[in-house]
C-alpha cells in the first residue's frame, strides 16, 4: 500500500513539473511564463526560478505595480452587483486564506511544504512562494485551502507573510472565476499585450518611455512585429490576492497592496538572502 502511494505521489509531481515547464505556452500560472523565457541552470529545492533575466526582473517589478488600473496591458473583471450568499461565499474563501497563512507565518514551513521562491535574488516588495503542485491543481479546480502562492515581504533576515494568492486559468470565462469567488467581492486580474523585445533589446523595458514590455507603448500584435518583437495577448492566467489578516473587506480584497520599488538596471545587485 505504502510503495502504491509513493508512485501515485511521484506521478503527481511529475504532473505537475510537465506542466510548469509547458506553461510558456499555457500560461496559467505567474512566473511559470518568466522561467520558460530563461530557464535557471539549476534548481534547488527551496527555491524556484533565480534568474535575474531583464525580462523576468521587469514582469515581476510590473506585478507589484500600485497602481493596478485598467490600461492597454491590464485586463480587471468589473465589479458586479452584490447577490445573495455572495458575502458568505467570499467569506469561506477568506477563512481558508487566514487559516493557511497562520499555517505559514515562518516561511522555512513554507518551504519545508513545497512552495519556492520566486526570484530570491530579485529585490521585491512582495516575494511569491510559489507550491507548483497547487498551481496545477488550481488550473483544474479552485480549493482555497491550497493557494498557488504565498505573499511574503521582507523583515529581518527573513520574511513576514502579508497574504495569499489564488491563480486560475487564462482561458476562465468570467462565470467561471464568479465561480471561484464572487465578482461582487473580487476583482481578479490578468496581463495581457505584451510584446517582448528582441535578444539585444531587452534593456530598452527599463527606459523611461519604453515601447517594449508591460510598461510599454505597443499593445497590439501588428506593432509589437513591426518592431521585430514576440507578441503574447495574456501573459500568465487570472489572479487574485487576499490578504486576510486584514479588518475590513476592502483591504483584504485590495489589488492595489503591493507597491513597486525603484526601477534597477537589469544587472541590479542580488538581494541578501535570509538565514
Amino acid at each position: 500500500m505504502r510503495s502504491t502511494l509513493v508512485v501515485i505521489t511521484a506521478i503527481l509531481s511529475f504532473a505537475g513539473l510537465l506542466w510548469a515547464q509547458s506553461a510558456s505556452s499555457a500560461q496559467d500560472m505567474p512566473g511559470m511564463d518568466m522561467w520558460n523565457m530563461h530557464p535557471p541552470k539549476t534548481e534547488s529545492i527551496q527555491e524556484g526560478p533565480t534568474s535575474a533575466d531583464p525580462t523576468s526582473t521587469h514582469a515581476m517589478h510590473t506585478m507589484e505595480d500600485r497602481h493596478m488600473e485598467m490600461g492597454p496591458h491590464m485586463r480587471m473583471t468589473p465589479l458586479r452587483s452584490l447577490r445573495p450568499g455572495d458575502e458568505e461565499r467570499a467569506g469561506v474563501v477568506v477563512t481558508a486564506a487566514r487559516k493557511v497563512a497562520e499555517q505559514y507565518g515562518n516561511y522555512k514551513t513554507a518551504l519545508a511544504d513545497g512552495y519556492k521562491i520566486f526570484l530570491p535574488n530579485v529585490p521585491q516588495k512582495q516575494y511569491h512562494f510559489t507550491n507548483y503542485r497547487y498551481a496545477f491543481e488550481a488550473a483544474l479546480h479552485f480549493n482555497p485551502n491550497h493557494p498557488t502562492s504565498l505573499l511574503y515581504e521582507r523583515s529581518g533576515d527573513g520574511y513576514k507573510l502579508v497574504g495569499v494568492m489564488y491563480t486560475a486559468p487564462k482561458s476562465a470565462s468570467r462565470e467561471q472565476l464568479e465561480e471561484r469567488i464572487p465578482l461582487s467581492i473580487a476583482q481578479w486580474h490578468a496581463h495581457i499585450n505584451l510584446c517582448l523585445p528582441p535578444e539585444d533589446r531587452k534593456n530598452e523595458m527599463w527606459g523611461p518611455r519604453p515601447k517594449f514590455g508591460l510598461r510599454g507603448s505597443i499593445s497590439t500584435r501588428e506593432a509589437c512585429e513591426d518592431a521585430g518583437g514576440r507578441f503574447m495577448p495574456q501573459i500568465f492566467g487570472w489572479m487574485v490576492h487576499v490578504y486576510p489578516f486584514e479588518k475590513d473587506e476592502a483591504a483584504i480584497w485590495a489589488v492595489e497592496r503591493q507597491m513597486t520599488p525603484a526601477q534597477a538596471p537589469p544587472n541590479q545587485p542580488a538581494a541578501a538572502q535570509p538565514r
